[in-house]
């Protein structure tokens, strides 16, 4: 799912294979080192905390935390789906920009729904044929609770399989792949995005712009705190980089441009940094919160307002820093930008199978009977961070050696599908019309002499 070749844009891809890396390091935290999401950890006192782990503090806690990684899917969905109209419009091409939003916005839901669909097929048919059996055993209660038990009966299990791919595209959620919650999201935030280009196609680049940060306003004040928010705020990122008030100040200010990209990366990050839990527990913590309280409508989701005001900031910092963008387009980050898409599909099915494995073996315990005498399920054990830094060494390029060939041979033939769903269902070439409503031809009506003194009887 790269970006295409519109300009000096390849950092996005590189960007959102970082985001790919936060959220399996998210849930492989969530899973087995759950104080990471906390500012300090509980003491053995009611009421008081430890001293902060080295991956409880602010800035470290961004790689493991994994709000910022669904984040930056949200925005990166905004920049791209408005790049190449943007890009038209400047060039006064707007038919062009037309059909552009047309092929890409006819093409969105096949492009998502296939490789989901895919992949939930995958997770279910693992389900059902016991690979899951070791998660479900395991102390790990994310493994346990993520993992969907096995039905062991082919139409019932059929049945389920449907419902969830279904639930996938209407309630925004799936039982057999939980990360898919994004999937309903992503698609709605990019429809959103393709009206409002259309929209404001003939209106000024820059009233463009503050029309879209209008929208940032909008979904701020109604609470929506990630895809809407962001969605727009790609908008106007793409607007923003391709200005030429951004070009003259990155050219003309060699000095305080870099200034200000780090004062704002270092801002973002300072405040995307904010905790799940013990917020009261560090002073930094304690007042991001009230920070936020300030600025942010009644009942916000302070976690994710966080990491998207923070990214707003670092995106900023980025699109006036030359120096990052060709760091995020380094081979290797792009090697991992065209890798996020099928990471961000694989990663739970590997956790829950090869990652266990290698965690707590491939045998489970005889179920013990509880005080209750019934019986329950005896746990098996987590061997500690050691053990998992161990095997991380191991699965790690296995998920990614698993990605590439899902990149290769899985989404390709996804896309021919989406594209062969496409060229059936749209009109031929020939039959297109030049973008306009057609016009009737005008008759030449001889005014009569009734019609000139009056009305008609």
């Amino acid at each position: 799912m790269g970006i295409g070749q519109e300009g000096n844009v390849k950092w996005v891809d590189g960007l959102r294979g970082l985001a790919s890396v936060t959220v399996v390091f998210s849930h492989l935290s969530r899973a087995f080192v759950g104080e990471v999401f906390a500012a300090a950890s509980n003491a053995e006192t009611e009421g008081e905390f430890l001293s902060p782990a080295w991956y409880q503090l602010p800035f470290v806690r961004l790689l493991f935390q994994g709000r910022l990684g669904v984040s930056i899917f949200a925005l990166v969905t905004g920049y791209v789906c408005a790049l190449k109209p943007i890009k038209l419009y400047r060039q006064d091409n707007p038919e062009s920009a037309f059909i552009a939003i047309s092929k890409s916005a006819l093409r969105r839901f096949p492009r998502l729904f296939f490789p989901a669909a895919f992949a939930t097929v995958v997770v279910w048919l693992l389900v059902e044929t016991g690979l899951y059996t070791i998660a479900k055993h395991t102390d790990s209660f994310y493994l346990d609770v993520m993992s969907q038990p096995r039905i062991g009966s082919l139409f019932p299990a059929l049945n389920k399989l449907i419902q969830e791919i279904t639930a996938t595209w209407t309630r925004r959620k799936n039982d057999y792949d939980s990360a898919q919650w994004t999937m309903l999201p992503l698609l709605q935030e990019s429809t959103a995005i393709y009206v409002f280009l259309v929209a404001t196609a003939y209106i000024k680049n820059r009233a463009r712009m503050l029309c879209a940060l209008g929208m940032v306003a909008f979904y701020w004040l109604s609470s929506d705190s990630l895809f809407g928010l962001l969605g727009f705020f790609g908008i106007f990122l793409a607007e923003f980089q391709m200005d030429d008030w951004t070009n003259a100040f990155l050219s003309t200010q060699p000095i305080i441009a870099p200034i200000v990209s780090t004062i704002n990366i270092v801002f973002g990050m300072y405040i995307a940094s904010y905790p799940e839990a013990n917020i009261e527990a560090m002073s930094w913590s304690r007042n991001l919160h009230s920070f936020f309280t300030a600025i942010l409508p009644k009942d916000p989701d302070y976690g994710h307002f966080s990491s998207s005001i923070g990214l707003i900031f670092m995106s900023l910092g980025i699109a006036l820093s030359p120096f990052l963008q060709r760091a995020l387009s380094t081979k290797y980050l792009l090697f991992f930008g065209r890798m996020s898409f099928a990471v961000y599909l694989l990663h739970h099915s590997m956790m829950k199978t090869v990652l266990a494995w290698m965690l707590y073996g491939i045998h489970t315990k005889p179920a013990h009977m509880n005080d209750k005498n019934e019986p329950e399920i005896t746990r098996l054990e987590y061997p500690g961070h050691a053990t998992l830094l161990m095997w991380s060494i191991v699965w790690w390029p296995m998920l990614y050696g698993v990605a590439y060939l899902w990149t290769s041979h899985v989404d390709p033939r996804c896309e021919r599908l989406a594209n062969k769903l496409v060229e059936w269902v749209k009109l031929d070439n020939a039959k297109q019309s030049n973008g306009y409503l057609p016009v009737a031809p005008m008759l030449q009506v001889q005014p009569s002499h009734a019609h000139q003194n009056g009305p008609p009887a």
